[in-house]
């Protein structure tokens, strides 16, 4: 197929990489040209000076990017994506927007003649670079069962949960769950240390149980060696907690776990943390 990914960052430059490597006629567009470039040099395809210009008779357009504003950036105006689509377009927005984004954007396309599905991922750097990401998907049966086989080359599992805006709503869910367990083994590890247990022992022994979890597995020790030049920024987690909590207000109710990790977020960022993994939350609690 022809398709079109816009926003190669850590997670869309091997994202993109799998589809092309797929078999798939894929061309690009990063903001910054050299990235794109860098791209092309690797993994073949090619590259569009503008968002309009990688999605002109493109069958699926994949957009992955940082946050609403960027999206609204890449899709919208005279070189965005809705500007270059052809009419029956499919497009993909892998970002961690709102919902109301989600619906927003699958109307202005449905104005012009294209079609969107939102379908945020879960997995991080990693598991792109392996082609092994959590997929959760809002959108019409029909779309998702396109796109479902072209996004199987970087997603092991790929769900549809519902109309536009549901794949949304539940990368919200999934980010609510991995601070509770973030923020419970950081509360964890305090008392450990205090008490001076063996903490790989202590890991094993509670990955045998019901306290065990990914991150748990993957991020205790981590957290425990005070090690955070890795993972998913805490810059991102901080807006992904923002979104859920909007989408809280909107909903009317209340997440008061969810309210208390973001503030402790926000003084990470203001201490310059932004760019550490998401789980130096464990700082806050030693300071």
């Amino acid at each position: 197929m022809k398709l079109a990914f816009i926003g190669l960052g850590v997670m869309g430059f091997p994202m993109a990489g799998h589809l092309q490597k797929a078999g798939h006629e894929v061309c690009v567009y990063n903001r910054n040209s050299q990235k794109a470039a860098d791209w092309e040099a690797r993994f073949g395809g090619s590259c569009g000076a503008t968002p309009a210009e990688a999605a002109q008779n493109a069958d699926m357009v994949m957009v992955c990017v940082g946050n609403d504003d960027d999206v609204r950036a890449v899709m919208y105006g005279e070189d965005g994506v809705l500007a270059g689509v052809k009419a029956g377009t499919l497009l993909i927005d892998h970002t961690t927007t709102s919902a109301r984004l989600a619906e927003e954007l699958s109307e202005r396309a449905g104005k012009q003649g294209s079609r969107f599905i939102d379908a945020p991922v879960s997995g991080g750097q990693l598991g792109a670079e392996n082609g092994a990401l959590t997929i959760m998907i809002g959108g019409a049966e029909e779309d998702v069962a396109e796109a479902a086989p072209v996004l199987a080359a970087y997603g092991k599992k790929v769900t549809r949960l519902g109309p536009v805006g549901a794949g949304q709503r539940c990368k919200m869910v999934n980010q609510i769950c991995v601070i509770g367990a973030v923020q419970g083994i950081a509360e964890g590890l305090m008392i450990a240390q205090k008490a001076d247990l063996d903490i790989p022992t202590l890991i094993e022994v509670l990955a045998g149980g019901a306290a065990q979890s990914w991150q748990l597995e993957n991020r205790a020790q981590t957290m425990a060696d005070d090690s955070f030049d890795f993972g998913f920024a805490a810059q991102w987690m901080y807006k992904d907690l923002g979104i859920c909590l909007d989408e809280a207000a909107q909903q009317g109710v209340k997440l008061p776990l969810t309210e208390h990790v973001h503030e402790v977020y926000e003084r990470l960022l203001e201490q310059g943390m932004g760019r550490c993994d998401s789980t130096v939350v464990i700082r806050d609690l030693k300071s």
